[in-house]
């Protein structure tokens, strides 16, 4: 995978920060948030550009390409190229001795792995330039950059459709703001009736909705 190949090259100064926890750290500046921050930039251009010229005009509007991008580079996505990649142990390595224990359970959340792979891309974005980097991105997210497009899914028109044949309605509500402005995390609840069917966050609004709304199509179809 080029995209290991180029974290291997990384400089152990960003190497050690792409695999720091914030909370592992007194200095915010010392974990991967920036870097995460910065490399959700990159994947999310990269991933255009390589769609933008294959999906003709006719067919793919803006807001559907938003859409066939949005799940390929979704925290479910980023997870599974983190995954891929090793970062759950690579992560787990780096954990101080003190943290050792809690850091198990926490190396293995999708919000921490995917801000992991966020931040491993602004380090080889950092190291390497733009076009080096692009193309390891591509090349790691094929499997989900191609899922998405022979199987868009817009989890919050279908968790739509499915309550409305219950004569139910979804609303959305944002239930926390982490972060300085130019990395905040969102964290959205799906509510029907009052019931929270799921929860989910993101760099945007729209995006968490999106995770919440997988989840509760995920939790109406196995109940």
């Amino acid at each position: 995978m080029l995209l290991a190949d180029l974290l291997e090259e990384l400089p152990e100064d960003l190497a050690r920060q792409v695999f720091t926890h914030a909370s592992w750290s007194e200095r915010r500046g010392d974990s991967y948030s920036r870097l995460a921050f910065l490399g959700d930039s990159v994947l999310s251009l990269a991933v255009t550009t390589y769609l933008y010229p294959r999906l003709e005009a006719e067919r793919f509007g803006a807001g559907r390409l938003t859409k066939i991008r949005a799940q390929a580079v979704s925290g479910v996505s980023c997870r599974a190229v983190a995954e891929r990649l090793g970062l759950p142990g690579k992560l787990r390595a780096a954990a101080p001795e003190s943290v050792r224990e809690s850091a198990a359970a926490l190396v293995e959340t999708e919000r921490v792995l995917a801000s992991v792979i966020e931040a491993v891309i602004g380090a080889c974005y950092l190291n390497a330039g733009y076009e080096r980097t692009a193309e390891a991105v591509v090349e790691a997210f094929g499997p989900e950059i191609e899922d998405s497009l022979a199987n868009p899914v817009d989890f919050k028109s279908a968790l739509q459709e499915l309550l409305a044949r219950r004569g139910a309605e979804v609303s959305y509500d944002v239930t926390s703001e982490e972060g300085p402005p130019h990395e905040r995390i969102y964290s959205v609840a799906a509510r029907v009736e009052g019931r929270e069917l799921g929860t989910g966050s993101g760099r945007s609004k729209k995006h968490a909705e999106q995770e919440a709304a997988r989840i509760a199509v995920e939790r109406l179809a196995s109940e």
